[in-house]
């Protein structure tokens, strides 16, 4: 008989092992292993918990429950706690356990919740491989309350097996998961690549990783002196673009996501838009080891991230920085390509118009002085002359223009030197010291360049005061002067030169204000946001 049993083991073995090797799909391949210990063993009923961590669990597979166990959709077995799980949880469950008295099963008869078919107790053992838990196998039948030395080494043979078959399975769709994360990457980047301004590289990545990877909430960050400013992010099917400061406290576990590199709990969240997420990853986007943002991403189910999701999105944050690093390069390859052109135009109207105004007036001044008999043509050729050289006035600004000499030593030096230039008087005053985008110091110079233009050509007084003011918003220049003004219904020669500032402003997302009236002087303001 004895033989007979162990023939009998090694066979429900063998055939528990071909069975778990056949499939790759868990909950069908648990159900049938399940289905088939049991009918070996001869119990009536038996079910498999999956845990990932603590009060985290699913029944993964169950035969023949009681009908206690099964109502509702089997909600008794989905729901609440029980003794072999905590157990388990603590660390206390290492083999098969001989017997315990389900604590489901007396809930179920004291909430009288149907019919338990006299099973009361349960053989328990944790599912294990190379030193990982994944759950616990639980068997039982109605009046069995002991299970002999035999029976539990077979369940503990049997445990081991679904274990190692779990631990194979997990690591096939972590493979799988990962080989199909890689190749939506590798789309996402080429797309990526199209993108030519930062802003667009940011929004368009934020949008385009929700939605490869199907992840609830993507968004991006920087972070400056114990301050998160959150730039924008993706949820619900739309990019949503925030731009607000907010206190590093509100993002602890943001933190603690890139410090860490793992998926990390929200114990509390203080932004209503996240309020639904339950866990987050992160990770900097960095140049050159110079931090510029963090990417992060949010989900409202614990089971959702794993390592393989952290890494492939620290290879979306390095494209990232690799993208916005050649925006970045093409931008000044662009500005040198804009400032070469601008050197090349200047020095094409100092060496050829330039030179032509100035013989024209020297050879109207000459002509003038030899017609001393002929008042009529001396008038001429002095109107000529002295248009020749408005003329010339007009070209060096215009040179000037074109060549920003010594921008780069700082726009309010760059404009004193540009008024002095117009033989103007300046008074320069700035509040604030931050270094500017490009983009902005160039509109600011430029800007400033025209309302000097129309202080020297039209104000008819020489002093003119000049203030730059930044903060942590905005950028600010005011040109001010005592002259004449203007009436805004009769602007004249201003309305060409206003209406280039303003686009200028409007371009970058700012405005322009001019306040001005008759023998009062005139005041020009612009701002643009940082």
């Amino acid at each position: 008989m004895d033989d007979q049993q162990h023939e009998r083991e090694l066979l429900t073995l063998k055939t528990i092992a071909e069975t778990l090797n056949r499939s790759s799909d868990l909950q069908p391949m648990l159900q049938s292993v399940l289905e088939e210990l049991l009918d070996v063993i001869g119990l009536q009923t038996g079910w498999i918990f999956l845990s990932d961590g603590k009060y985290d669990f699913t029944c993964t597979a169950d035969i023949r429950l009681p009908q206690a166990l099964s109502m509702n959709n089997k909600s008794p077995m989905c729901t609440g706690t029980c003794w072999c799980l905590n157990k388990y949880w603590d660390g206390k469950l290492h083999q098969a356990f001989n017997i315990i008295e389900c604590k489901r099963l007396e809930d179920a008869v004291k909430n009288d919740l149907g019919d338990t078919e006299g099973l009361t107790h349960h053989a328990t053992v944790p599912l294990t491989a190379a030193g990982e838990t994944f759950g616990l196998l639980n068997v039982g039948s109605p009046g069995k309350e002991n299970f002999n030395e035999e029976e539990l080494t077979l369940l503990e043979s049997v445990a081991y097996q679904i274990g190692t078959a779990i631990k194979r399975t997990k690591l096939f769709q972590n493979e799988q998961k990962r080989a199909e994360q890689y190749a939506k990457l590798e789309t996402l980047t080429r797309e990526l690549w199209k993108r030519e301004q930062g802003v667009d590289i940011i929004n368009g990545i934020v949008e385009r990783t929700a939605i490869s990877f199907e992840w609830p909430i993507v968004g991006y960050c920087t972070e400056e002196e114990n301050q998160i400013f959150l730039h924008s992010f993706y949820s619900e099917g739309r990019l949503q673009k925030v731009e607000q400061l907010f206190g590093s406290e509100d993002f602890t576990e943001l933190i603690d996501a890139i410090q860490f590199e793992k998926p990390i709990l929200l114990k509390r969240n203080q932004l209503s838009f996240f309020k639904q997420s339950q866990v987050i990853i992160a990770r900097n986007v960095s140049i050159r080891n110079n931090h510029v943002g963090i990417l992060f991403a949010l989900s409202d189910k614990k089971t959702d991230f794993d390592q393989s999701d952290g890494d492939v999105l620290k290879a979306i944050a390095d494209h990232t920085a690799l993208a916005i690093e050649h925006s970045r390069i093409n931008e000044k390859r662009q500005e040198l390509m804009i400032s070469e052109e601008r050197n090349r135009l200047a020095r094409d109207l100092h060496d050829s118009v330039s030179q032509k105004l100035f013989s024209l007036s020297m050879t109207a001044r000459g002509a003038r002085d030899l017609q001393e008999n002929n008042p009529i043509l001396r008038d001429a050729l002095k109107d000529i002359q002295q248009m020749s050289q408005e003329a010339m006035r007009d070209m060096k600004t215009l040179i000037w223009q074109l060549r920003p000499v010594g921008i780069e030593a700082g726009i309010m030096t760059s404009l004193e030197t540009y008024a002095m230039g117009l033989d103007l008087k300046p008074t320069c005053h700035i509040t604030g010291l931050k270094m500017l985008p490009g983009p902005i110091e160039e509109a600011l110079f430029r800007i400033g360049q025209e309302s000097l233009n129309n202080v020297q050509k039209h104000a008819r007084v020489k002093e003119v005061s000049l203030f730059l003011n930044i903060d942590d918003q905005n950028a600010s220049l005011t040109i001010e002067d005592k002259g004449r003004g203007f009436n805004h219904g009769t602007l004249g020669d201003y309305t060409l030169g206003l209406k280039g500032m303003r686009e200028r402003a409007d371009v970058l997302g700012g405005s322009l204000s001019i306040k001005s009236d008759v023998n009062k002087g005139t005041k020009i303001k612009v701002v643009l946001p940082l």
